[in-house]
């Protein structure tokens, strides 16, 4: 999608002063999986409504195989490569570049995370993103909302920036909704020459953060390199900056604040110690939605194939 209109964000929004920053180091996760973890690490712990951010690299057989989920939605968007997924409530099917999934884990789920083993023998890149649920909804039914790039408008602001509008509204142009119970904003930039000057805007109770795939990034005068994940105050209503290198893509994400307590174990979250002892319960005995969670185990724990994909893919 073009973007041909004459109309522009406000020159008048305040803007957002960085909070803090830091570069997200390596580190294995999984079975055998390399991620580049900002959010959840101890340099931030926890930014709300988000839980942890993963910029994951795959190659088989490392991956995510069977584990459960409760109280959060996941985001997962693949950048290169593919990634298969399955659950115990029967759904699957592969992301391919440019494919996002959205998992809303609710009251319980159990899937598998593996990348397909490509024929160029490649890696699988992507970043994964988990966001907290609101209290109301912690024991909502599992579902899921796969979100391929063609579905995902792009819009070209000028030669030299473009906008994947996951979630959200940018420079006129609006994503799919209700991707997500909590309300979360996700724009994917991808600038060409160095000093592209880009300008978002967020709802005043939205906290945002910066994450750099490639290239650099220029904000108040401050460089930030590649894998720099870089938090805003909440003291604006928009993030402006410059790409600082040629070919520089990040993404921008915000997402509203949840005013509420966080008790997390590993990927079982609720609001209290007492609700949290009560998902342990339902996981251990099964019930309360994880009835399969011990008698279910995923097909694709010994791998697809990229001549698989076609027929697993749904």
């Amino acid at each position: 999608m073009n973007y041909t209109k004459n109309t522009k964000m406000s020159k008048y929004a305040a803007l957002r002063s960085v909070m803090k920053h830091f570069v997200a180091i390596e580190q294995e996760e999984g079975v055998g999986a390399h991620v580049r973890r900002s959010i959840g690490s101890m340099n931030m712990r926890r930014f709300p409504p988000f839980l942890m951010l993963d910029d994951f690299t795959l190659k088989p057989p490392a991956g995510f195989p069977d584990h459960p989920h409760h109280g959060q939605e996941t985001i997962t968007y693949t950048l290169e490569g593919m990634i298969a997924h399955e659950d115990f409530t029967g759904s699957k099917g592969v992301l391919h570049p440019g494919d996002l999934q959205f998992m809303t884990a609710g009251r319980g789920i159990v899937h598998s995370e593996i990348p397909v083993a490509l024929e160029n023998g490649g890696y699988t890149n992507g970043l994964q993103l988990w966001v907290d649920l609101p209290s109301k909804s912690k024991d909502c039914e599992p579902r899921y909302r796969n979100l391929r790039r063609d579905e995902t408008p792009e819009v070209k602001v000028n030669n030299d920036l473009k906008v994947r509008v996951i979630s959200g509204k940018s420079y006129g142009v609006n994503s799919l909704t209700e991707l997500a119970y909590t309300p979360i904003n996700f724009y994917h930039f991808i600038t060409g020459k160095k000093g592209t000057e880009f300008l978002q805007e967020f709802p005043e109770n939205f906290n945002v953060f910066l994450y750099i795939m490639k290239g650099s990034v220029i904000l108040n005068d401050e460089v930030f390199s590649k894998h720099c994940a870089i938090f805003f105050n909440n003291d604006g209503t928009a993030v402006s900056g410059a790409s600082a290198a040629d070919n520089t893509e990040f993404v921008l994400v915000g997402g509203e604040i949840l005013d509420q307590e966080v008790v997390q174990h590993g990927p079982f979250v609720e609001t209290s110690r007492e609700r949290m002892m009560a998902v342990f319960k339902n996981y251990q005995y099964g019930m309360n939605g994880f009835e399969k969670a011990h008698s279910w185990s995923s097909t694709i724990a010994r791998g697809v194939s990229e001549k698989e994909v076609k027929d697993f893919d749904n």
